[in-house]
């Protein structure tokens, strides 16, 4: 299939598991009435998602509060007591955050059962979402390594072995999300992309690294403004990633001022095309995202796109996510029926 479309990653949470239209929502139940309800959540996207016509689904990140520190929840050597005030995105906005004070490790599988659960319920290709290295290392703060490198590394170890105990879960797609990527690009062709590589190491499912410009946040859209008439920071890094091992790279084009052109530094990769703004409200029209294809296909073969949100809609209401869902599928299969 042309243009099978997939989303970058998190969806709302319903009302009745947490509260909406928030980047950190508190749940709204506890113990085996919250593991439940996060099933049932998960299983409703599952489904919101195959009737929009998705082609490669997620649980929408349901089953975690946030998508770093979900994962973070019980990797050990993290002090969540310990609150530092730190720069986040390079002091785009101030966070009280937790504090790495000893030695990382993994306490045990993290997402694995989650992911099961998943591929119990769908016959669609299935992905799931995890922090990349040097994204943690930007939320998190550091009284132990020393260097975010080391620290980066010390975690891409971690998600390395959670990483394959996902594909043998029997996940068809493992993305990494690296929205730091977009503000530490000398950091990124440094030792980012051997963090995320070694992150990635022996893993035969597809690999994916979504890189955006983040949430619909107030914070984010005021650093977009200072961002000039041209996006081009994805010009300093598509080159070094286009030569990694990663497979897929998940990028923001709709309503953006990203130079569509800059996918052409990606030649040798699948590309998420980014055709829903996460960050307005207005629900797209299958012709916008079915036009937004169309500049793609002006830098890349029809083969290798694959319709995509500029980023996840977790802070965005049900009504609004579900509807930029159905007009991802829609366009996606406008755009696919305009081939010649």
């Amino acid at each position: 299939m042309l243009f099978p479309p997939t989303i970058a990653g998190s969806l709302p949470k319903p009302g009745w598991l947490a509260e909406t239209e928030k980047l950190w929502p508190k749940w709204k139940l506890e113990g085996e009435e919250l593991d439940s309800a996060k099933r049932d959540a998960a299983l409703i996207w599952i489904k919101e998602q195959e009737d929009a016509g998705i082609e490669t689904v997620s649980d929408g990140e349901q089953f975690r509060t946030h998508f770093v520190h979900g994962f973070l929840e019980t990797v050990e050597g993290i002090d969540w007591t310990l609150m530092t005030k730190m720069g986040i995105r390079n002091n785009r906005y101030e966070a009280d955050v937790p504090t790495v004070t000893g030695k990382l490790r993994r306490s045990g599988p993290v997402h694995g059962d989650q992911a099961a659960f998943c591929r119990g319920h769908t016959q669609k290709r299935l992905k799931f979402t995890l922090p990349g290295p040097m994204t943690i290392c930007d939320t998190l703060a550091d009284a132990h390594y020393g260097r975010r490198a080391d620290m980066a590394m010390a975690f891409a170890e971690i998600l390395n072995e959670e990483a394959l105990e996902l594909e043998a879960a029997g996940v068809d797609v493992i993305q990494f999300d690296e929205p730091a990527f977009n503000v530490f690009m000398a950091e990124v062709n440094d030792w980012g992309i051997a963090a995320l590589e070694r992150a990635a190491r022996g893993l035969r499912c597809a690999t994916a690294v979504h890189i955006c410009y983040g949430y619909g946040i107030e914070a984010n859209l005021k650093w977009k403004e200072t961002l000039g008439s041209e996006w081009r920071q994805y010009e300093a890094i598509f080159p070094a990633i286009n030569a990694s091992s990663i497979r897929q790279v998940s990028l923001e084009c709709a309503n953006s001022r990203v130079p569509i052109s800059l996918i052409s530094l990606l030649p040798d990769k699948e590309l998420l095309v980014g055709v829903i703004d996460v960050a307005s409200n207005l629900v797209e029209t299958p012709e916008q995202v079915a036009a937004t294809i169309g500049e793609a296909l002006g830098y890349a073969d029809a083969e290798r796109i694959q319709p995509c949100t500029n980023c996840g809609m977790a802070p965005l209401s049900r009504d609004v996510a579900a509807g930029k869902l159905r007009a991802l599928g829609a366009g996606a299969a406008l755009a696919r029926n305009l081939q010649p």
